[in-house]
């Protein structure tokens, strides 16, 4: 079977004479090492306080993403516990708030689990939001059914400022306790991941007082109130970077950093006004938790990777607006990758959502990539599309021979 396409498209990529090896045939999770695969979660024990160092036995996520070699691309997706899946809906019938499923603790273990029990995947993201620590730093806020996330009382002068505290993390027990719980139930199966919002998006909601399509009040305070913007946007840094230890030091093997709304600046307002503090995120975390790989994701992200890869992050979380093989071009060997998949790609022939796969993985060469979409899930993504994805990502095999080589001429045998 040729697939000359893909040659062409995914030649130039900076390793040489790999191959990727794919196999059909999908495996159960039996198969994959995985007993008990659709058996309930088993009975939680009493928690602990986790390392973070990191060994031979660390999940495959984590081998990936510090660019350690891997027998395939580890798998797993943004969203990937919601309403596409029935299991979900189901409870969130019972538990109509999304603040309620969101801070409870049983809550969360339970919807976390919910992809893992039906699908097996290599990463284990904690159900949460990024607004979340909000409310333990001094900014309170609600979600409402139409409008989304509202701020009542928005930071746009600087008696505003004084409502802001140093983060209480008492006031987030739920996520810690979560988060070991999630480390036991999973054990070393997969890896948990946890997450976090950069500092402009958080202050885009903060600013803004919830969501927008223009993000007009905070870019004008760029230039209007600088002095200002500059001194919340540090605040949010110090409260972000003191989370995601806390995440660390309670199970999380890894952690995503969202700047969702990164994209939503011309390249050089991002790099004056994003990239210092998520630099500084990077460095405080990497002196406590070195060992703790950190994802940067932003939402259109084409014309900022090479000034993502200078903050310092393992892997660069790429949406599907940009061409895997281009973005390896681009940033080079000595960074992993996340991604891309559009997510619309789960609405198609399942036949396709496989050669996408394959393009994808194919593109990325057979080191440090994580297999993701290029976005979260999407609403009314039918579940089976989800689990033929995890299927056969599973059924990739790098050829051994191709974890010492680069990527150029790469080949993909079906």
């Amino acid at each position: 079977m040729s697939f000359s396409p893909l040659t062409s498209a995914c030649s130039s990529l900076g390793v040489k004479s790999s191959s990727l090896i794919v196999q059909l045939g999908f495996h159960t999770a039996e198969n994959n090492k995985f007993p008990g695969a659709f058996v309930s979660s088993p009975k939680r024990t009493k928690t602990k306080k986790f390392s973070i160092a990191c060994s031979s036995t660390d999940p495959l996520l984590v081998k990936a993403a510090r660019g350690d070699p891997v027998s395939r691309p580890p798998t797993w997706m943004m969203r990937q516990a919601g309403r596409y899946m029935a299991v979900y809906r189901k409870l969130a019938e019972k538990h109509p708030s999304f603040r309620e499923r969101s801070e409870t603790t049983d809550l969360i273990v339970e919807i976390s689990l919910q992809p893992w029990e039906a699908f097996r995947p290599d990463g284990v993201i904690i159900f949460s939001d990024i607004l979340t620590p909000l409310p333990a730093f001094g900014v309170p806020f609600d979600i409402e059914e139409v409008r989304g996330p509202v701020i009542q009382s928005p930071i746009r002068f600087e008696d505003d400022l004084k409502a802001l505290h140093p983060i209480d993390l008492e006031k987030l027990h739920f996520v810690g306790e979560s988060l070991k719980i999630l480390r036991q139930e999973v054990g070393g199966h997969a890896a948990v991941l946890g997450f976090v919002g950069a500092p402009w998006t958080i202050a885009t909601y903060i600013v803004e007082g919830g969501t927008t399509r223009t993000y007009t009040t905070i870019k004008s305070m760029c230039h209007t109130a600088p002095n200002l913007l500059r001194t919340l946007l540090s605040h949010l840094t110090k409260a972000i970077s003191e989370y995601i230890i806390y995440q660390v030091e309670s199970g999380a093997h890894c952690i995503q950093i969202f700047d969702s709304w990164g994209g939503q600046l011309p390249p050089d307002m991002w790099e004056q006004w994003s990239k210092p503090y998520i630099t500084e995120i990077v460095s405080v975390v990497r002196n406590k938790c070195p060992k703790t790989p950190l994802v940067l994701y932003i939402n259109g992200n084409g014309g900022l990777l090479e000034r993502m890869k200078g903050t310092g992050v393992d892997v660069i979380g790429l949406d599907w607006t940009v061409d895997m093989a281009d973005a390896r071009k681009r940033l080079g060997s000595d960074i992993s990758v996340q991604g891309n998949v559009d997510p619309a790609y789960l609405f198609s022939p399942l036949s396709a959502v496989t050669k996408e796969i394959q393009r994808v993985v194919k593109c990325a060469g057979p080191r440090s990539h994580i297999l993701n979409l290029g976005h979260g899930v999407l609403v009314g993504t039918p579940e089976e599309a989800v689990a033929h994805f995890f299927d056969v990502s599973k059924s990739l095999n790098y050829d051994g021979s191709s974890q010492n080589h680069s990527m150029e001429e790469s080949k993909l045998l079906v």
